[in-house]
């Protein structure tokens, strides 16, 4: 059976991205056709965010009985005001849900609240990079990992933190509706194609992102979204109103690599991706800009080679 019922459990002291992006997700896929029932509920009748925001008409936790259908998304929060004194208040209630056989879900610090509750116990799991230190310091029992978007351990999602819970709850959508369907929630909103949780923080998507230079990040933009065109270095210049010379050294000096390494590399990554999911060779050549399929299953061997 397909759920469709999202129950967003908010701690006080929440990250207001942490908690909105992956709403968002599951509100977009309803704007798309496949629409979930979202709920929220807190040990606490009128939590605050971690920036200050409050929120109100959250449901009393005990109002909701969690079955197996369901998806529960623990939002992260602000550790150092995390009231461990309030265990009492939603441990049971989060042990109950995962017992029930939902799929139970923790974004960035939350995965201290899954771990408090024993949920994570011998498990591979993952938090923040700021965070694995201290969450395996803390549960020793834990086998943290520095350097994954999100973990899966049977129906326990672990992500590393704040954006990347729009890339889980894509993952989930993508669990019951494909991956078609993913994408073009992916689209609406405009982010990137989805990337897989066994993908390292430092996959493509996110490497050479770590500048300021507005230009090339509007270039990059423009890439991802494009792949399936021939793109050259007067048209993408033509875009940020530079000129091809001062393009490729802007960009290199930015990034690290050249303009058309980014694109080889970000064609390669989507082209594994959607060969991965069973797509046929010629479709995946054409979407990825290969000239054919001969080109691409060239390129596939020796990426393995």
């Amino acid at each position: 059976m397909i759920s469709n019922r999202v129950i967003f459990f908010v701690f006080d002291s929440v990250h207001l991205l942490d908690l909105a992006g992956a709403v968002t997700v599951f509100y977009e896929s309803g704007c798309c056709g496949k629409r979930y029932d979202i709920h929220y509920v807190s040990p606490y009748p009128n939590p605050r965010s971690s920036a200050g925001l409050g929120f109100k008409d959250v449901d009393p936790i005990g109002s909701i009985t969690v079955n197996k259908d369901d998806i529960v998304i623990v939002a992260g929060m602000e550790i150092e005001k995390w009231n461990r004194a309030d265990d009492h208040l939603w441990i049971p209630w989060l042990r109950s849900a995962a017992a029930s056989g939902a799929t139970v879900c923790s974004i960035c610090t939350a995965a201290f609240a899954l771990a408090a509750a024993g949920l994570l116990d011998g498990q591979n799991c993952t938090t923040h990079w700021a965070w694995t230190m201290a969450l395996q310091r803390n549960y020793p029992r834990l086998k943290v990992s520095e350097n994954k978007l999100f973990v899966q351990s049977g129906r326990i999602f672990t992500s590393a933190g704040i954006a990347t819970g729009i890339d889980l709850a894509l993952y989930l959508v993508e669990e019951q509706h494909g991956i078609a369907f993913a994408c073009l929630v992916a689209k609406d909103m405009v982010v990137y194609i989805r990337i897989d949780g066994m993908e390292a923080q430092n996959s493509v998507y996110l490497q050479n992102r770590q500048h300021i230079n507005q230009h090339v990040h509007q270039i990059q933009d423009y890439i991802t979204k494009n792949l399936h065109h021939k793109l050259t270095i007067d048209e993408l210049g033509e875009i940020v109103f530079i000129s091809p010379r001062n393009l490729t050294r802007l960009f290199k000096s930015a990034t690290g690599i050249t303009i058309g390494q980014y694109i080889q590399l970000l064609r390669q990554e989507k082209a594994k991706h959607l060969l991965k999911e069973n797509y046929k060779a010629a479709w995946v050549a054409k979407e990825c800009g290969y000239k054919s399929a001969a080109s691409l299953r060239k390129l596939v061997k020796m990426i393995q080679d």
